[in-house]
């Protein structure tokens, strides 16, 4: 038996092969191509269906609120059930999401597949993360906090940049993107029924629905990790949602290959990030998150007032800089500091802080854009998440337990 207060894991003389640990990682990464596989469509649903950029958000928050509702359950439930419990639904509900993408024939369909999606994303970084972390063990929490965090995002940018080179190479581009995503979707159900994972840990007690959280004396690593994952991933949302449009005014064109090209850069540089910073202690990867994030709001104005495509390439790939390194700081400091049959459910709460503003500020940024234009919304929703991101920055300056930030 191991040690008490051991993450739970496979028995000390029977390690888990390196190669699980990487593949543990491919639901994640499988479930987040999905997640984003729709951005480059979306003018040519609108060209085809007839909707406004404020609807054009909705459709892109429709997915928020579907993967706030998820991580209100499926961190608890992957705690208390198992991670492959939450896992195997998930992706099926994310093939089901597919179905209803290749077939979509109007903006209530687009909902319910973005919706689908949030479910399924919501599943996957509480259960799936934490999946990585339980196959990797305590001896390579840092290993696993880098992959399931560059799963994340290196799939969030495959999925743009595969749609956007379908949509202009081949026939019914909506349908074929969505059904390449099926097969590597049935490649993960795959991984994840052979994946070698420990048995759950003892129950928690309390409800099973609930806001998630982390157990008591975690409550500073959370916080920590939000002040900065939650601006970086609202504007790499933003990006995503807007971006197209703002791609179309500043160069005249609603080629998906582009705007696909620049959101995945956006996440390349994400992972990239996270790579160059990985020896690095949490606090500094923070604080460089942080200033990330501001950087690229501050190339965000350039770009709208001078109507630069290079400041708004600047600014996408800032952007996802930010997010990676707030990411990879949050998800850190939580298998650090967190205890195996509560991760899911951290993992949960740490999303929860971070997709909340990440789908209210686009949607209400798309509106705005409709009602003043999309110069002045976007000046607004680059303004206003400056001052996040530096507010970020303060609240690690500010803080004084090191303890926390040399962890892990």
């Amino acid at each position: 038996m191991g040690k008490p207060g051991h993450r739970p894991g496979p028995p000390v003389d029977t390690p888990v092969p390196a190669r699980w640990v990487w593949l543990a990682a491919w639901p994640v990464a499988a479930v987040f191509v999905l997640s984003n596989a729709a951005t480059p469509l979306y003018v040519l649903w609108q060209r085809e269906i007839g909707f406004s950029r404020g609807t054009l958000t909705v459709v892109f928050a429709c997915y928020i609120a579907g993967l706030l509702g998820s991580l209100l359950v499926s961190g608890v439930a992957s705690d208390r059930l198992g991670r492959k419990p939450v896992l195997l639904p998930a992706l099926v509900l994310a093939l089901a999401a597919c179905l209803v993408f290749a077939t979509a024939g109007g903006v209530a369909a687009l909902l319910a597949a973005r919706l689908f999606t949030g479910v399924a994303v919501g599943a996957v970084v509480s259960a799936g993360m934490a999946a990585v972390a339980d196959v990797a063990g305590p001896h390579r929490g840092r290993l696993a906090a880098l992959l399931a965090s560059c799963a994340m995002v290196l799939g969030a940018g495959l999925g743009p940049l595969l749609a956007g080179v379908l949509s202009e190479t081949l026939p019914a581009p909506t349908a074929t993107v969505f059904a390449v995503e099926a097969v590597l979707l049935a490649t993960a159900v795959a991984v994840v029924l052979r994946m070698p994972l420990p048995r759950p840990a003892a129950p928690v007690r309390g409800a099973w629905v609930r806001v998630p959280g982390v157990p008591r004396g975690s409550g500073r690593r959370l916080a920590l990790g939000i002040a900065v994952f939650a601006p970086g991933i609202t504007a790499t949302s933003f990006v995503l949602s807007l971006g197209p449009s703002l791609l179309a005014g500043l160069l005249g064109t609603t080629g998906g290959a582009v705007a696909g090209a620049l959101a995945f850069a956006m996440f390349l540089t994400a992972a990239g990030a996270q790579f160059a910073v990985r020896r690095l202690g949490h606090r500094p990867v923070l604080l460089a998150g942080a200033a990330a994030t501001a950087a690229g709001m501050a190339a965000l104005l350039v770009a709208v007032h001078a109507s630069s495509p290079p400041a708004l390439t600047a600014a996408a790939l800032l952007s996802g800089a930010g997010q990676g390194m707030g990411q990879l700081g949050g998800v850190s400091l939580l298998n650090s500091g967190v205890p195996a049959r509560r991760l899911a459910e951290a993992n949960a709460a740490l999303n929860v802080g971070g997709y909340l503003p990440a789908g209210l500020l686009p949607v209400s940024a798309g509106y705005l854009s409709d009602a003043v234009g999309l110069t002045t919304g976007t000046t607004v929703f680059g303004g206003a998440l400056f001052a996040l991101a530096v507010t970020g920055g303060v609240v690690v300056l500010a803080d004084r337990g090191r303890g926390a930030g040399r962890s892990g």
